[in-house]
């Protein structure tokens, strides 16, 4: 069957034979692309791209952040693993500390939501098992684009303006690092992060006289953990500062807790949909939440899987509601003693699971919150509470990222706020393959560290100040992240690599591109290009966590006709504009031909794919 679709598209899939990057701004994906030209790997060139884009999308991602990817070596190219880059909640990140400061949610915007930063540890360990290239050489992409400057985006410069109010009179160290004269820069105009830069050199020279270039990387690494940006980090925040609650709060994160933490590797959680298997992260992200989606969805017929139409759109807003649900009432980190075990997540995923919510799905939209019944796991629902009554939710710290909503929004203010961070997927000519999402840290969640370059993420507005939640704040215990790459598989090959930035979107958007891809057969850009729609009808992820019953944000090329026919079934549609929702992108991989492809998101005219 094939899904309806524009009949042309905004760029050609690429094609090729010899590697293919694709990602959210065409200064990472052109640095990746250049690795592989050189004989880098898929790895080597991953990397590059994500250290440029801390670099050139600081409002969307940085050094202070997190990230998670999946991946397959051409040695095993059947088993997908997880690069955990998610940090945990410092020691001092209890339940009790929050409340004594008069919380009660953590905040979107200050360092006292920090988790301890897990992307470069997690970057590096990445380089030092499976990539080729000397540390040095890797981060020579970066350091040019900080030192010597790089065009800035407008979205970056209307980030730093919409954010300056507050750098000049309570964040004077973001005002130093993102002012000129006390004005954002102007769009096109060089900017440069020497200080980032510098960090970076430090991160190489550490390494000298290691023997083998994995110590040398192994030695960057202890030096992220326990040298001078630990150090600076801890001595920094102790100082209390403006938070989006409105008050002045310190931060807790410590050397020790950085010193004390690194990123790993896990095996992927896995579904079979239709001849493929889908990889994902555990329900320590939402990862499990595609999966669930798309086994509601196995039941149904193909008139029922395609987003272009009334019923289909209709049919994959309530599946994703019902795995939401399960998500915001179940997951959680596997160390905390809440969070589901091993068995309970099994049965989120058995068939017979999903029929019984699958048979929950009528003609018209539930307005209600419906997770399923795990034997044995008793239910913790989460706050629902709608942005009326939270009180016209604005201002730093709403949304990812965080930045100042306005006043009064038009609808495609209102889509294009929530949800944004950075993607990007690589494949070689021998068979490596890599999906990952960076994210946290973006230039206006915390006063930037002097002397760094870059500021602290706030990840930790994720978790509840709920002892009974699964996703409770608790020391050592990550938040339940919205970071969620993927993977997929055919008969133990690699095929497809993909994802997006958009918070709670992630999910829901790849969950349409996979069904355009695989049971579609769309052309990977057509699929793309094609109308995104996603449900607002969950408890938000980001502060300040409200939730809109039936909501349903939708592109109006979509088509009237169709949003016609959702808003009598009772979705509550917003319009977004024609191209506002997702930056997906994908590369895939024909384990038969050799034949490569790979396609990018055109909405904002940013990110773009390479290859040849």
């Amino acid at each position: 069957m094939t899904f309806r679709s524009e009949t042309t598209t905004t760029r050609p899939t690429l094609e090729g034979t010899f590697g293919m990057t694709a990602s959210t701004h065409w200064l990472a994906t052109g640095s990746a692309q250049a690795v592989l030209e050189l004989g880098g790997d898929a790895f080597d060139a991953a990397v590059v791209g994500a250290f440029v884009l801390h670099v050139v999308e600081p409002h969307l991602n940085g050094p202070g952040g997190d990230m998670t990817g999946v991946f397959v070596t051409a040695q095993e190219p059947d088993r997908p693993v997880v690069l955990m880059g998610q940090g945990p909640a410092p020691a001092g990140a209890t339940i009790e500390h929050f409340r004594a400061e008069g919380l009660d949610a953590v905040p979107g915007a200050g360092a006292l939501a920090a988790a301890v930063p897990g992307a470069v540890d997690a970057w590096l360990l990445l380089l030092q098992e499976h990539g080729t290239w000397e540390l040095a050489e890797v981060l020579a992409f970066a350091i040019d684009y900080a030192e010597r400057g790089h065009p800035v985006l407008a979205r970056v410069a209307e980030t730093i303006d919409s954010a300056s109010a507050l750098f000049r009179t309570d964040w004077p160290s973001s005002a130093d690092l993102w002012l000129e004269n006390g004005q954002a820069p102007e769009p096109g105009s060089l900017i440069r992060n020497p200080e980032y830069a510098q960090v970076l050199r430090e991160l190489v020279a550490t390494g000298d006289g290691e023997p083998t270039r994995e110590e040398r990387i192994a030695a960057a690494r202890r030096e992220w953990r326990t040298g001078r940006v630990a150090r600076s980090i801890a001595d920094f925040i102790r100082t209390p500062h403006r938070h989006s609650d409105g008050g002045l709060h310190a931060g807790v994160l410590t050397a020790a807790d950085m010193a004390d933490w690194t990123a790993g590797f896990e095996d992927a959680l896995t579904l079979d949909f239709r001849g493929y298997t889908i990889a994902k992260t555990g329900p320590w992200g939402q990862g499990p939440v595609l999966l669930q989606a798309l086994a509601i969805l196995d039941g149904f017929d193909e008139a029922h899987l395609d987003p272009g139409t009334e019923l289909g759109a209709h049919t994959v807003l309530e599946a994703l509601k019902l795995a939401l649900a399960d998500r915001d009432t179940y997951y959680g980190d596997s160390g905390s003693a809440t969070a589901l075990t091993p068995e309970a997540l099994a049965v989120l995923l058995r068939p017979e699971y999903a029929a019984e919510r699958r048979a929950l799905i009528g003609e018209n939209a539930s307005h209600e919150f419906r997770p399923g019944t795990i034997p044995g796991v008793d239910p913790v629902s989460p706050p629902l509470r709608t942005e009326a009554e939270f009180g016209a939710a604005g201002g730093l710290g709403i949304g990812e990222p965080t930045v100042p909503k306005p006043a009064d929004p038009t609808p495609e203010e209102r889509a294009a706020v929530r949800g944004d961070t950075c993607h990007i997927d690589v494949v070689d000519r021998w068979g490596n393959m890599v999906s990952a999402t960076p994210s946290g840290g973006w230039l206006q969640s915390s006063p930037a560290v002097p002397g760094l370059g870059f500021c602290l993420g706030t990840r930790l507005q994720m978790m509840w100040l709920d002892q009974n939640s699964p996703s409770r704040l608790e020391p050592g215990t990550r938040p339940r992240t919205t970071l969620s790459p993927t993977l997929v598989l055919r008969d133990g090959e690699p095929v497809m690599a993909l994802g997006t930035p958009g918070g709670d979107q992630q999910d829901q958007w790849q969950l349409l591109l996979l069904l355009r891809l695989l049971v579609g057969e769309l052309d990977p850009q057509a699929a793309i290009d094609a109308p995104a729609l996603h449900t607002t009808a969950m408890p938000g992820s980001f502060y300040p966590r409200t939730w809109e019953p039936a909501g349903a944000v939708v592109e109006d090329r979509l088509g009237e006709d169709v949003i016609a026919g959702l808003e009598r079934r009772g979705h509550r549609v917003t319009r977004a504009g024609d191209w506002a929702l997702g930056r997906l992108s994908c590369v895939i991989r024909d384990p038969v031909t050799g034949v490569l492809r790979a396609a990018a998101n055109p909405r904002g005219m940013q990110g773009y794919a390479a290859g040849r």
